[in-house]
């Protein structure tokens, strides 16, 4: 099994890329949250799952062991296969998988493309006890975060702002400085909005 791969980077797309490993190119399949963290430089290493199918092998690369690791498991869930996975890590950052899951918030797991109540269900009811696993411990990262988010998100809904678009503003605020008091977070916010 090839489990990480490092090279110089070839080509780069939203969807895929292509490494170069001592002279041979691996194209590699990923989603849109490794993509927007790859640096355009030539080095690149990436944590990968190989897919064994019948016809093809295809290779799936993550930034991150944390979003390898939710792949892995969502590809488990019977209904969820690669193109799903990789549309939902593309949809959510795995921290935000994360959450949702251990927090059984189905509107936002349904809310992605390809997924359905049934689907969205099984993900919540098979992947609870896995996804608490993944950091070694019961709590999942920015947890204690969630009741200032959501009074910030509702806050700024009173102020006339989207809730999808200040759902990723004010995770990246929380993910950058975790320890902000509700009104820093919604100053922050207003900044960037």
């Amino acid at each position: 099994m090839i489990t990480q791969i490092k090279g110089k980077l070839i080509e780069k797309s939203p969807t895929s890329l292509v490494v170069d490993c001592n002279g041979i190119g691996y194209e590699i399949n990923i989603s849109l949250n490794t993509f927007s963290q790859i640096p355009n430089g030539e080095s690149i290493k990436l944590f990968t799952h190989l897919q064994v199918k019948e016809d093809a092998h295809i290779l799936f690369g993550f930034h991150t062991l944390i979003e390898r690791s939710i792949f892995r498991l969502l590809i488990s869930v019977s209904g969820i296969g690669t193109s799903i996975a990789r549309t939902m890590l593309s949809s959510l950052k795995p921290e935000q998988i994360q959450r949702a899951i251990v927090n059984e918030d189905l509107q936002k797991i349904k809310g992605i493309k390809g997924i359905g109540l049934k689907t969205a269900q099984r993900v919540l009811i098979e992947l609870k006890d896995k996804v608490k696993l993944l950091n070694g411990n019961d709590e999942i990262p920015s947890l204690e975060s969630n009741t200032i988010k959501d009074e910030a998100l509702s806050a700024l809904e009173v102020l006339g702002y989207s809730r999808r678009s200040s759902e990723n503003v004010i995770d990246n605020l929380i993910q950058s400085n975790p320890g902000s008091s509700l009104e820093e977070l919604i100053k922050d916010a207003l900044n960037k909005l």
